[in-house]
């Protein structure tokens, strides 16, 4: 579970992003996944094909890396992990709060970015919250997979952008086999 903080201050404050302590690869079927930690905690998790794993500084052996690795194995081979790990990814409070939300749609399932903000503005005490607001932030998750933002579709039903791009979304979703009850259509 992502950790949450509600904001008692402007969330538009921006916080300077740490630098992880450490860093390893992943090779995933979809491609090369990059995993940065503070030692703790898992901070990022994202596609990288552009990084060559050479670059990357092997820190395979921690127990933090261990434990991701593991869940990673897991998904890939179409079981539903559980997190073993805490989750602390940059972000600022508002995109925390979205993206505990995203966090908690569960495996083979999908929610619109409709419902997501409906979720948000209970949680921040409000009668509404804008979708492009929650997608904007679920477009900043650098937590890829574990903070399923691939499982956020449009109103319609339809596969809408993904950071890492709309084939690795479907890719993803048929991993899960969600996509025959949602629109391969791009909107």
């Amino acid at each position: 579970m992502v950790k949450c903080v509600l904001p008692k201050h402007n969330s538009r404050v921006r916080f300077p992003l740490p630098a992880p302590e450490m860093q390893t690869n992943y090779s995933s079927p979809l491609g090369n996944l990059i995993i940065e930690s503070d030692g703790k905690s898992l901070n990022k998790l994202y596609f990288s094909n552009a990084i060559k794993t050479s670059t990357i500084e092997n820190n395979s052996q921690s127990e933090i890396f261990v434990k991701i690795k593991t869940w990673l194995d897991q998904y890939f081979s179409g079981k539903v992990p559980q997190v073993n790990f805490e989750i602390e990814p940059c972000g600022t409070p508002f995109q925390k709060i979205v993206w505990q939300c995203v966090s908690k749609i569960p495996y083979g399932k999908s929610a619109t970015y409709k419902e997501i903000a409906g979720q948000v503005a209970k949680l921040l005490g409000r009668t509404s919250m804008s979708a492009r607001a929650v997608a904007r932030a679920i477009g900043s998750n650098n937590v890829a997979i574990i903070i399923p933002c691939h499982r956020v579709v449009g109103s319609n039903g339809a596969l809408c952008g993904y950071k890492w791009g709309i084939e690795c979304k479907k890719k993803l979703l048929r991993l899960e086999n969600k996509t025959k009850e949602i629109s391969i259509a791009e909107s």
